[in-house]
């Protein structure tokens, strides 16, 4: 049986010598695996180019219960993203992003805030002129919510520190090494005050900006299973170096 959704792109695998097998987030489905045959030649229906991490397709699939890898019957870009592909910046951040994604996301079934979320933001990233440099920041913040361990604002003052390990304000330093310090924590708490929208308006340091990163990565393998390193965020950190 066909079925339309929306989906967007995770992971492009090769499978054979014309064929691939892409993971897409799909708003209908969850996280799915579809093989698509010749999209290597030269007059493909289908192309690589349409397969790129976190392009947003409109797709028609197939949806069998017993198969672990669908089939696709039609795919559109919608919308066709007109920056990210072809700005370093915004291309770097996409990378980053998707590596982060794919290691967190492993939703099996439906769920539609979380794929309007991603969605959303890739739209917003595509059209941003200004505060690239805290967007990823942001969006790795925002999508704790999602995976179930959004940052509890309760507690923040001038002097505390943040628990990363248990996710919440404390007047005192933690008795482990996870943790962010007072003057850091003030702009850790103005991205969790933000908008996708008013990044442009955060002052926040370069230097500062990397602290912050290394803090929500190390957040991430701790609520994360087997969340590991990611190979993009050398290439991020000469982009924002």
């Amino acid at each position: 049986m066909l079925h339309k959704t929306r989906g967007i792109v995770f992971k492009c695998t090769n499978y054979s010598e014309s064929s691939v097998i892409v993971q897409v987030f799909t708003e209908k489905f969850g996280l799915q695996s579809y093989i698509i045959n010749g999209v290597k030649k030269p007059k493909a229906k289908i192309s690589l180019n349409m397969l790129q991490p976190l392009h947003l397709l409109d797709m028609v699939v197939y949806a069998k219960a017993t198969t672990q890898v669908q089939r696709v019957s039609e795919i559109r870009q919608t919308p066709q993203l007109q920056t990210i592909p072809y700005d370093i910046v915004k291309s770097s951040l996409a990378l980053f992003l998707n590596e982060v994604i794919y290691k967190s996301v492993r939703q099996q079934g439906q769920d539609d805030a979380l794929f309007e979320f991603i969605f959303h933001a890739i739209e917003l990233l595509d059209k941003l002129e200004e505060g690239l440099a805290n967007f990823h920041l942001y969006f790795l913040l925002r999508l704790t919510r999602f995976l179930g361990f959004f940052p509890d604002k309760k507690g923040y003052g001038p002097q505390a520190y943040f628990d990363l390990q248990n996710a919440c304000y404390s007047t005192h330093p933690p008795a482990h090494d996870f943790l962010i310090a007072p003057e850091i924590c003030v702009h850790w708490q103005a991205l969790i005050e933000s908008e996708f929208e008013a990044l442009a308006q955060l002052q926040i340091r370069a230097s500062e900006r990397r602290q912050l990163l290394e803090h929500l990565l190390d957040y991430y393998r701790l609520h994360v299973d087997h969340f590991g390193e990611l190979k993009s965020q050398a290439v991020l950190a000469e982009i924002f170096a």
